[in-house]
This record gives C-alpha cells, sequence and structure tokens, in this order.
C-alpha cells in the first residue's frame, strides 16, 4: 500500500505535468492543412480542365465485373446462351462494335473495314466513311450502308438504351456549281445524310425520340478530337476557317478547317457519317446507364 508520502508526491507530479501541456494543436498540424488544401485544389483544377471520358470510365469500372452486352451476329440477332440481354453501357457497345470491326478485318484483310470507333465526353462515336455510304455530291444511301445499317448498327440500337445521335460530315472543297441546285453548301449535304440515315432507322423500328439528326459541314473535322486531347485548354469553338487562333497561355498555332484537311486521306476521313451512342446525362432526366427505357406512354 502506497505511503501517504508517495500519493502527495504523485500529485504533485501530475498537476505539473499537466500544467506543462500546451494547450491547441501541435505547431506541425497548420503546414500539413496547408498542404492538403493546396493539394485538394490542385486536384480539382485539374478535373475542371479534363475532359471525362465515360466510356473508358466504365471499361475500368466493367474490369473488376462481369461482361456485359451479348455477341450480335451477322444476321442481326443476338445471341447469348439462348437469352437476349441488353447492352447496358457504353463500354459494352464499345466491346460489340470492337468485335464487329475484328470480323470485317478477317472478312477482307487487304481493305480498311468502313468504319472506326473511338470516345468522347459526349459518348461512344462510330465513324462510317462517306465515300462508302453515299454517292459523291448525293443524299441517297448506298446499298453497302444499308446493309451494315441492318446487320450490325440498328440490331445495336435495339439492344441498347442509349439515345443515338446520326450527324453528316464533310471536307473543306465547295460545292461544285453542277449539285448547287440540290445542296446550296456542305451545310445541307451533310444534313440531309444526317436526315436520311435516320429516317431509314425509324423506317426498321427504332423510336423516332431515340435518335438525332444533324449535320456539321465541314466544321467538326475527325483529328479535333486529338487536338483537344493534346491541348485541354483549346476551346474547339474557336476553330477557324484559315487563319489560326494562337493560344494565349501555349502560343502556339491552333488548327483550322483547312490544316485539319490538308491532305486527300484526311479529307476522306472528314467525309462520313457519325452515329453517337450519347451518354446518358444527354438523354435528359431521369435516364441512367442499365435503366430500362420504355418509350410508350
Amino acid at each position: 500500500m502506497a505511503s501517504p508520502e508517495f500519493k502527495k508526491g504523485y500529485k504533485k507530479g501530475f498537476a505539473a505535468g499537466a500544467d506543462s501541456v500546451e494547450e491547441g494543436l501541435p505547431g506541425w498540424f497548420g503546414t500539413f492543412a496547408d498542404m492538403m488544401t493546396l493539394l485538394f485544389a490542385f486536384f480539382v483544377l485539374l478535373a475542371a480542365i479534363s475532359t471525362m471520358d465515360p466510356v473508358k470510365l466504365q471499361e475500368m469500372a466493367n474490369s473488376e465485373g462481369k461482361s456485359l452486352g451479348s455477341k450480335i451476329k451477322a444476321s442481326g440477332k443476338a445471341e447469348l446462351e439462348g437469352e437476349f440481354e441488353p447492352i447496358k453501357n457504353l463500354a459494352a457497345m464499345k466491346k460489340e462494335i470492337e468485335e464487329t470491326i475484328e470480323e470485317m478485318k478477317k472478312e477482307n484483310p487487304k481493305g480498311d473495314p468502313p468504319i472506326d470507333i473511338q470516345t468522347s465526353s459526349k459518348g461512344l462515336i462510330v465513324n462510317i466513311k462517306g465515300d462508302y455510304a453515299f454517292p459523291i455530291g448525293k443524299a441517297k444511301m448506298k446499298p453497302e450502308l444499308m446493309t451494315l445499317l441492318d446487320e450490325e448498327i440498328i440490331p445495336k440500337i435495339q439492344l441498347s438504351v442509349f439515345q443515338v445521335e446520326v450527324a453528316g460530315h464533310s471536307d473543306s472543297d465547295p460545292m461544285p456549281k453542277k449539285w448547287r441546285k440540290n445542296f446550296a453548301t456542305n451545310w445541307e449535304l451533310s444534313a440531309a445524310r444526317g436526315a436520311s440515315v435516320v429516317r431509314y432507322m425509324i423506317e426498321k423500328g427504332i423510336p423516332a425520340p431515340r435518335l438525332l439528326a444533324a449535320g456539321y459541314g465541314p466544321w467538326a473535322p475527325k483529328g479535333i478530337d486529338s487536338v483537344k486531347k493534346a491541348n485541354p485548354m483549346w476551346n474547339p469553338l474557336t476553330l477557324t476557317w484559315k487563319d489560326p487562333v494562337i493560344g494565349k497561355k501555349s502560343g502556339l498555332e491552333m488548327p483550322t478547317v483547312l490544316s485539319l484537311n490538308a491532305t486527300d486521306k484526311m479529307k476522306s476521313l472528314n467525309r462520313r457519317i457519325q452515329i453517337t451512342f450519347l451518354q446518358p446525362p444527354h438523354h435528359g432526366k431521369g435516364s441512367r446507364v442499365g435503366e430500362s427505357t420504355s418509350y410508350e406512354d
């Protein structure tokens, strides 16, 4: 049992120790908090200037889980061990179209497939070569395009929940005089081609509210996305026809419509039909990837 002297000394020492403790947070904590605040502001800035790619995000998510979607055969019907399943997200749609492109390469090893795909913040984009899809200067679809739509594109739209934009694009060459009685400029021609594909899809059973028709003329060259990725601060809405804009911070000359149509190959790539499976926020309120969507009253 402790003696009275020990207890008295213990209490005195405890009191002295308590009095020696400084009030408030340790000095290093303020520096640490400042550093965390700066890091947070840095990552917020990165997020603000970056373009989110919904397809890549979904691919990352899907890599941890089971694969969605179904394989679509050339007959235009889906088959997954006897069951039909919807294509519920853009990553699954991308996988389906990549498989289609690989099949096309096997069927025609020496030629380039008439379609390619790319991703953007807007959604998943399928580019169809314009020279493959339409006669020069006309908006009437070639049989090859109808077959491609029937066997590959329309079945995928029917199995998905996405709204789809169909847009016509052109190169920078002016409309020849002999065609101006039908289409005054490339704006009219590109819009007519987009509308032509949309009408065909509606005839094949795609509900009209799911489809958008657009025409961009020469003002959305295919190379514009790669330029945006290389220069995140560049605004494509500042694209000019001939005289380049100088970046305020980079000091670099930004591309122009003519520079993105500098070669015959670039012009050929720019003459295209672009089918975009839109990221769900473009659908309007209430629509989410993976939700079933009804277009009936």
